[in-house]
C-alpha cells in the first residue's frame, strides 16, 4: 500500500461519524474493540465525542487528502472543568441510552458504562503536576507513517497557547506498540497507586520535550 497523504487540520462538526468509527477500530489496546462492544457508540461516547462536543478547539483530525479522518487527537487543558462539563451536560442525555448498572459489571459493555457514569475518576491527585489530557487514535492505515507525531504536536501547541505546561494520557498497560510510540514522544511514566490495566504516562507541552 502507498503511503498515506494526509494533512492534520481542526475538527469540523462532519467528522463526527469518523471519529465514532476510528475510536471503535482501535479501543481494543489498539484494536477493533466491536467484538467486544455490540454498540459502536459506546466507546466513542466515552472517549471521543464528549471532547469534541465540549472541546472541540481541542479536537484535531488527520485528513486523508479526501476530506476523511483517519485519526485523530483531542482532549482537554483542564480537566476539571470537562469533568464537570461531562457531568452536567454530556451525560445527562445519554443516560437513558446508557444506564448505570445496578450492580457488578457482568459484561464489557457494562464495564465501559460504568466508566460513562463515572467522570470523576479522571481526576487523580498524582496528576496534578500534568493538568491537561489527550486521547490519541490513528485507523492502522495511518500508523507508523509520522503522522501520530504530527498530531500529537499540533496538540502540544495547542496546549500551550492556553497556558497548560505539562499533559498525561492513561493507556492499556498490555498495549506495547502504543507505548513504544509514546515514549519516543518524550513521555515518561507517572506513578499512581492501584492503577489497574492502565499505565499514566506523562511530558512537558514544550516541543523540545519529545
Amino acid at each position: 500500500m502507498p503511503p498515506l497523504l494526509a494533512t492534520v487540520r481542526a475538527y469540523r462538526p462532519e467528522d463526527l461519524p469518523a471519529l465514532h468509527d476510528i475510536c471503535a477500530r482501535t479501543a481494543d489496546a489498539g484494536r477493533d474493540s466491536r467484538h467486544l462492544y455490540p454498540d459502536p457508540d459506546l466507546m466513542p461516547s466515552i472517549f471521543a465525542a464528549p471532547y469534541a462536543a465540549l472541546e472541540p478547539e481541542l479536537t484535531f483530525v488527520l485528513d486523508d487528502g479526501r476530506g476523511r479522518a483517519v485519526g485523530y487527537v483531542l482532549g482537554t487543558a483542564d480537566p476539571a472543568g470537562f469533568v464537570s462539563a461531562f457531568r452536567e451536560v454530556w451525560l445527562p442525555p445519554l443516560a437513558g441510552r446508557y444506564p448505570a448498572p445496578a450492580g457488578p459489571a457482568r459484561t464489557p459493555s457494562e464495564e465501559m458504562i460504568a466508566l460513562l457514569h463515572r467522570p470523576e475518576r479522571m481526576i487523580l491527585p498524582e496528576l496534578a503536576g500534568y493538568p491537561a489530557h489527550l486521547h490519541i487514535d490513528l485507523l492502522p492505515a495511518a500508523q507508523r507513517q509520522g503522522y501520530g507525531r504530527a498530531l500529537t504536536h499540533t496538540f502540544l501547541r495547542a496546549l500551550r497557547d492556553r497556558g497548560a505546561d505539562a499533559v498525561h494520557l492513561s493507556m492499556v498497560t498490555a498495549n506495547t506498540a502504543a507505548r513504544a510510540f509514546y515514549d519516543r514522544l518524550g513521555f515518561h511514566e507517572i506513578a499512581v497507586p492501584d492503577p489497574g490495566p492502565l499505565t499514566y504516562l506523562g511530558r512537558s507541552t514544550s516541543l523540545d520535550g519529545g
